[in-house]
Parts: C-alpha cells; structure tokens; sequence
C-alpha cells in the first residue's frame, strides 16, 4: 500500500464526475458506488460516431478513440451540455441552458433523435455522426472498466509552470483528490488504494492529448498542456488510472486510505 508520513495533511475526495457521451461535458456527483472490475456506472457508455466509422450497434466491441469525435479534434464538443438520466435513459443536449436535443439513448429511434441535431451541428466533413452505445466497459480511451484519479495538487503545479489557472476539467477524470503532494498519484502505481468503501489497484499513469488543450468553457484552444508538461516535467502524463478491486461508496470529502 502507499505509504504516507504521519505529519501529512490527510487526503480527501475533493470532486466525482462521469461523463456518459465521450466528448461531452461532465456531470458532477456527490457520490458513487462502484462494483469490482467495473468503472463509474455510465461513465463514456455513449459516443459520437464518425460518419466514416464501422460501429455494429447489435454487437457492439470497444474502439480508439479515432473512432469517435473527440475534443483533441473537435471542439466545439465543449459548447454542448449533457445530461444523463440513468433512470430514465434519456439524454438531453442544452446549449446556453436551452434544451436542443433530446431522446432516449438506449433505444435507436432515441439516438437517431439526437443524431439528427448532431449530424447538423457537427458538419465535420467525416460522413454523417451518429450516436452508439459502447459496450460493458464503456469506450474510455483505455478500453478497460478503469477509473481515473488526479490529485489536485499536480495541476496546481502544472498552473504553476505554464503561469495561470488550469482547469481540473480539462482532464476530464472521475475522481480529484485534495491533501496529495504534486505528482504523489505516480507512486501508486502497482500499487493498492482505498478511497471511502472501495479499494482500486492503480495501473498505470495517464498519458494526455490535445484534448486538454480545450478550454471546457470557452470550447477554444488556448494552451499546450501535453508541450508544458513535456517541458517542465519531463513527461506528458496528468493521473492515473485504476481497477475497482473492491466495491463500494465513494463521495465528496472521503478520505483516501493506505492502511
């Protein structure tokens, strides 16, 4: 297990998000639970397909992200906001608050709803986009049922190099932690962790693109963070990556464990 000196400032769940449609906005949570060997429920179970992918819906299997629009290419992704109702099954695009699209995102006839507004609002010259539903493990680009963890104390130190503010949701994780030290999450890798009633393996760290080079708000490139990275630290990684190994509940202001 990490190992941690006494002293330190104990280390807590600062923020939960999932993000249902790869590309999409986030939807912040006050609380998860998790089952082992599987990710946030819902969390990138949707994408939009380019026109020019080959995406069987009746036996769907996980792709790159190539596949998909994404925000490394694509960003005016970030003007849309998205929301999931698990419940429900309904998935509602907005713009400005104002609700633009809307269907039930399990059923085709509901996709081909919201594909409609997306084939228009897109045009991207890559055929026709539609949304798919992604297999069990959902279509994060890893293509394994995995969480991902930052502390927030690396992109404090990432702001610090490149001279302003860096937003956490550029990275677009599912769990921020607060009380780490800048870059301690790179030590837990091959190791175990537990955050509130769940234990994860962490397995590796997360190398990043273009995509975090998207101000979530402005849906504009303003910065070169995988560059900054690479240049003040030697790497272009910002989290991890991790296994549920054990189920349970996780929420805001949980602490993170290593006993």
């Amino acid at each position: 297990m990490v190992q941690r000196n006494m002293t330190d400032a104990p280390s807590r769940v600062a923020a939960l998000y999932r993000y249902p449609v790869k590309g999409l906005s986030p939807e912040a949570l006050e609380s998860v639970d998790l089952a082992a060997s599987r990710g946030f429920p819902d969390d990138r179970r949707f994408a939009v397909a380019l026109g020019t992918t080959t995406y069987d819906q009746t036996e769907p299997v996980w792709q790159p992200k190539s596949a998909f629009f994404q925000l490394a290419r694509h960003e005016r992704l970030a003007l849309l906001e998205s929301r999931y109702d698990s419940a429900t099954e309904m998935l509602t695009l907005a713009r400005g608050g104002k609700t633009i699209a809307q269907g039930k995102a399990t059923d085709p006839q509901g996709r081909a709803i919201v594909g409609e507004f997306l084939a228009a609002f897109l045009d991207s010259g890559q055929g026709r986009p539609r949304l798919v539903e992604g297999p069990k493990i959902g279509l994060a680009d890893c293509g394994e049922a995995v969480v991902s963890i930052i502390g927030m104390a690396s992109i404090a130190d990432l702001a610090r190099v490149v001279g302003k503010p860096v937003e956490r949701l550029r990275f677009r994780a599912n769990i921020y932690v607060e009380g780490t030290r800048a870059w301690e999450e790179f030590g837990w890798v091959g190791r175990e962790i537990a955050i509130g009633g769940v234990r994860l393996k962490v397995i590796d760290r997360i190398g990043r693109c273009a995509a975090t080079n998207v101000d979530p708000a402005a849906a504009e490139r303003d910065m070169n963070l995988p560059n900054a990275l690479q240049r003040a630290f030697g790497h272009a990684d910002m989290g991890v990556y991790a296994k549920v190994i054990g189920g349970g509940r996780i929420a805001i202001g949980d602490a993170l464990r290593n006993d």
